[in-house]
């Protein structure tokens, strides 16, 4: 392969099925793709090693070259323009959706707009996380195969309107467009004897159309018609992009090993369904109308509660398809995003005990049910016992919500999330008259009174981050906003101020000051973008209006190009962390919720 550089995570757009995510960068290059699922081995991963990673890149071979990138409106096809003295061109990237087309299918739509532009196209992919060999067998002038090696047996087809070259089993051609020139290239999982696409021009053409369409009518659904809209609405695609058609399930991102700190170990795999992620998911994309998603990751989630035989075995993490077992592996091959290594696949967080998550799921089925629809009584039984456990086990000791790998403790969060998973399973059961152990409003209102008790710091004027400690947790700032306390309660805003002094940078949050006792690793990290939109809206309701509007703003500014947030953000603004993060677009979508209907609240009293 040609050399490449390492492009600013914050420098890629995405494109998915609804199956897998590409990340396409502003120079034309496809740098990281797991296909064709989510969590399949990687055909593309330059991002996570220029070298051996493999990519498929298309670029003008122009002078003084600037680029730009903006997705159709409304829409997750994506443009890729190069502007120079001597011509402009772009590049239209999509992947037909699952619901239309199966999926597996990558589209690259090369056109020249102005001038007389010759391109170049390296396609070298690298197959199963770039460990295992392939061929490539030409099998016309427009068409190759990319057969791997490996057990995973993997077979892509390339067909393009030019004619292909290649050497060492990679394609490497030039072509020369004219102004109104369009050349075609197609990637797709095929079997060896599959035929020919025939008309390829007019299929990606009618491809396109089909999916711009897709996107649009799905936007439809949305109600949401307040202030930040563009970025409302971009942010629902984009979580719209991290769920499996096919079983309903989320990921926390499409991406794994993109590090929390420059050249630090911080590097994990987010490529699978975290019952917290989700399930604050499913609380966005009912706020946003978007009831069909809800309801198939509800689908999901009784399935698995069927699959648990015994209370208090739910995982914290799955795979797509609902297995728990994920294994956390090394790919010691690859330098990592800029030498950042380890590159981690699996997550050795999977058989953590983290308490929080009986709250989360409940919030949300409690949510669903209110909002979308009636859950059924088997499904609240397989959540009674899932309850029950809650009510003998909340006072146990956990790796909280951050994961840490130095010990267990006693977090607030998780008992704060113990109480909301007693309480909204509560609210569940007074509204369709089910069953009501008596025990669980006594569980409930004696963790109230040990949140009250034990992890309030007299000295500090705040809730701790766990029983003992002097040190505050962004984690805390959800205390308002799943009613747990009043958002202008004296105990609240006393916290408040403690966190904005402890870990507040100028209107970034730090999610915990680093503790390597605390989480068992070395090395620091960015500022956690979602736990920003939590201060956010944890302002607006505590009546700081003015405040939350610029710190929204401010936060928006962070965003890349074209609306995308990684995990975090560096000191420099820089993107950091797996890209894009569901839980940082969820929490721009919930902030801007609260934000708009509390200023839209302050324009009705200042009108009256």
């Amino acid at each position: 392969m040609e050399k490449q550089d390492y492009q600013p995570i914050e420098d890629y757009g995405i494109i998915g099925d609804l199956n897998s995510v590409a990340l396409v960068s502003k120079r034309g290059s496809i740098d990281f793709m797991c296909f064709p699922d989510f969590d399949s081995p990687t055909v593309f991963a330059a991002i996570l090693d220029k070298d051996q990673g493999g990519y498929f890149n298309i670029h003008p071979l122009l002078e003084d070259i600037k680029h730009k990138q903006l997705y159709l409106p409304e829409t997750n096809v994506l443009l890729t323009r190069f502007l120079s003295e001597e011509g402009i061109s772009e590049i239209t990237d999509f992947m037909p959706e699952e619901e239309t087309y199966g999926g597996k299918e990558i589209i690259r739509r090369v056109s020249c707009i102005k001038g007389e532009i010759r391109f170049k196209i390296a396609c070298c992919p690298r197959f199963n996380y770039a460990r295992s060999p392939h061929t490539l067998v030409q099998i016309s002038e427009n068409t190759v195969l990319f057969s791997s090696l490996g057990d995973d047996k993997l077979v892509l087809r390339l067909q393009s309107s030019i004619p292909l070259q290649y050497r060492q089993n990679d394609v490497y051609t030039e072509f020369t467009l004219k102004a109104g020139d369009i050349a075609y290239f197609l990637l797709e999982q095929v079997d060896k004897d599959h035929p020919d696409m025939g008309n390829l021009a007019a299929f990606v053409e009618k491809s396109l159309v089909d999916n711009i369409n897709f996107w649009r009518k799905w936007m439809t659904n949305c109600t949401y018609r307040g202030r930040w809209l563009e970025m409302v609405y971009r942010s629902a695609l984009v979580l719209k992009l991290m769920i499996s058609h096919r079983h309903g399930s989320m990921v926390a991102a499409p991406t794994f090993g993109l590090p929390e700190e420059i050249g630090g170990i911080r590097n994990w795999d987010y490529r699978y369904t975290w019952i917290r992620d989700a399930s604050f998911s499913v609380y966005a994309l009912i706020n946003l109308g978007f009831k069909k998603e809800a309801a198939a990751f509800m689908q999901w989630v009784e399935k698995q509660c069927d699959d648990i035989d015994d209370a208090g075995y739910l995982g914290l993490m799955y795979t797509l398809d609902g297995r728990k077992d994920l294994a956390e592996t090394e790919l010691e091959h690859l330098e990592g995003y800029k030498h950042s290594k380890p590159v981690r696949i699996g997550n050795g967080a999977y058989n953590q005990i983290q308490l929080d998550i009986y709250g989360e799921l409940l919030d949300s089925v409690y949510l669903y049910d209110k909002h979308v629809e009636p859950i059924s009584y088997r499904f609240w039984q397989n959540l009674s016992r899932q309850v029950d456990w809650v009510c003998n086990n909340w006072h146990l000791e956990d790796e909280g919500i951050w994961e840490v790998r130095g010990g267990k403790r006693q977090f607030l969060y998780s008992r704060l999330m113990c109480w909301v998973a007693i309480d909204r399973a509560m609210r569940i059961a007074q509204l369709h008259s089910f069953p009501l152990p008596p025990r669980w409003q006594k569980e409930r209102d004696t963790i109230f009174q040990t949140i009250h008790t034990e992890f309030w710091d007299e000295e500090l004027q705040s809730f701790v981050q766990y029983k003992g400690a002097k040190t505050v947790d962004a984690a805390t700032l959800l205390m308002p906003l799943i009613r747990f306390i009043s958002p202008t309660d004296p105990q609240w805003l006393s916290t408040l101020r403690r966190i904005e002094q402890e870990l507040v940078s100028d209107s970034l949050v730090y999610r915990y000051r680093p503790n390597e006792e605390v989480e068992g690793l070395t090395g620091g990290e960015g500022t956690f973008s979602m736990c920003t939109f939590w201060y956010v809206e944890c302002l607006a309701r505590s009546g700081q209006i003015d405040k939350a509007t610029l710190y929204f703003d401010k936060m928006l500014g962070f965003a890349n190009h074209l609306g995308l947030f990684a995990e975090q953000l560096g000191v420099r603004g820089e993107h950091l962390g797996n890209f894009p993060q569901a839980f940082t677009h969820l929490g721009l979508i919930s902030a801007a919720i609260s934000l708009n209907k509390k200023l839209n609240r302050l324009n009705d009293k200042n009108n009256n």
